[in-house]
């Protein structure tokens, strides 16, 4: 029987593998010592070409219905690790306790994802309580994007998962669609299904993982299950709901944003289409990881803020971005434009007599928020413009003076005041 290999990049650095061992007796000269996550399946990490990949040993027909699968799932833009080949035809040399003749089982090669962890790896470094939350989070974040796609997975497991930071932020990325069948649409039973499925599958992994003793004694496995079913539902509701509205009513989309913060959800990546019958709101979350907008935002504009503050200047920038319909600009030219357009000039309409009273970005960040109040208030969109010429009237004179004091509310100053000078 010849070796056939199936790919899309033909690799000839493929033909150098020892396809004629079973791939749990491969030379140690061939593998890259990474951790590997609980499967089913020997699995194991190969050097191939200067790059990682990962190779699993998998019957024929599971193997080329996976890597399928795993393809279309990348051409949706879903997260899940990449596949690379199918390699089959496999027929043992007599080495690796497999009889000469005997025929192997397929293998399956995806390119392994940098700087990911599975969660064994993760939970043994004694993860900080909201680390682990942050975590359960980004799984409920992948699942609803699979239901989303129409991909039911069928074993939702942290084993069949991948975890890693990006720029701040945790991602999930699905490894194993070995159970997973795509259909058009989800029904809600098919998707409450997958979710018993990962209640189940998360609390026995939890479980276990206690009984090694790397999680508190005070975490509840069921509780922690449950939590990324509850998750999947409010965040499934707020992404599934349409929000229909006047073209300029920008304080929606800031009250959309809202709304998924209080979730616990930062807004990874927001589009809005108009048509006849309005503008339409669709938001992508992401779990972000402590100090992501302070970093971002001092990227974008070189503004040092604190975290509350970067992320409410965060969200304006973001709906700027949407409200110009300005989604295929680079981020570097959106941030010029509203630095321009709408930051700066509020900072400069700030009267002399009146900059003492709090810092620029704090001060930026309670006129976004008079903004919002007295557009929901009005019922429609309010002016930047107006919205700073009431607080200037109403707010700002009443206030106490700051010396240098950033993101703290200034109902506190009377107790967290303290010269700087």
């Amino acid at each position: 029987m010849a070796l056939q290999i199936n790919t899309n990049r033909p690799d000839p650095a493929l033909l150098d593998l020892p396809w004629a061992t079973p791939l749990d007796h491969w030379d140690e000269a061939h593998l890259a010592a990474l951790p590997r996550g609980l499967s089913r399946h020997v699995v194991r990490f190969v050097r191939l070409s200067g790059k990682v990949v990962a190779v699993k040993e998998i019957k024929a027909d599971l193997a080329r219905r996976e890597y399928d699968l795993l393809r279309t799932l990348r051409r949706l833009e879903v997260p899940a690790v990449k596949p690379l080949a199918v390699i089959g035809g496999r027929v043992a040399d007599g080495t690796g306790g497999a009889d000469a003749g005997t025929e192997l089982d397929a293998c399956l090669l995806t390119r392994h994802l940098q700087f990911s962890l599975p969660y064994r790896a993760l939970y043994s470094q004694r993860l900080r309580p909201d680390t682990s939350a942050r975590l359960v989070d980004a799984l409920t974040v992948l699942l609803v994007r699979l239901h989303l796609s129409g991909f039911w997975w069928g074993d939702v497991s942290l084993s069949n998962t991948l975890f890693r930071r990006d720029a701040g932020g945790f991602s999930a990325y699905l490894v194993d669609a070995e159970t997973g069948q795509l259909f058009p649409s989800l029904s809600d039973g098919q998707r409450a299904h997958d979710l018993e499925i990962a209640r189940v599958n998360i609390a026995g992994e939890l479980m276990d993982l206690m009984a090694g003793g790397l999680l508190p004694e005070d975490t509840d496995p069921i509780e922690v299950s449950q939590s990324l079913v509850d998750r999947y539902y409010e965040l499934f509701d707020e992404l599934t709901g349409v929000e229909r509205f006047e073209t300029g009513d920008r304080w929606r989309v800031d009250e959309r944003i809202r709304r998924l913060n209080q979730l616990g959800f930062d807004v990874d990546e927001l589009s809005m289409s108009t048509d006849l019958g309005g503008t339409t709101i669709a938001i992508q979350p992401k779990v972000v990881d402590s100090g992501h907008h302070s970093r971002r935002l001092l990227r974008l504009t070189g503004l040092d803020v604190r975290e509350n503050q970067a992320r409410r200047l965060l969200n304006d920038l973001d709906a700027f971005q949407a409200a110009e319909h300005r989604q295929a600009d680079s981020e570097e030219l959106v941030a010029h434009s509203w630095m321009s357009q709408v930051y700066e000039p509020v900072i400069r309409a700030i009267p002399a007599g009146l900059r003492n009273k709090l810092e620029p970005p704090q001060l930026f960040h309670e006129v976004l928020e008079h903004r919002w109040y007295m557009s929901e208030r009005a019922g429609h969109d309010v002016s930047t413009e107006a919205a700073l010429s009431d607080y200037l009237t109403h707010v700002l004179p009443g206030k106490p003076d700051e010396d240098s004091i950033v993101g703290v509310d200034t109902v506190e100053l009377p107790v967290l005041a303290s010269p700087q000078n």
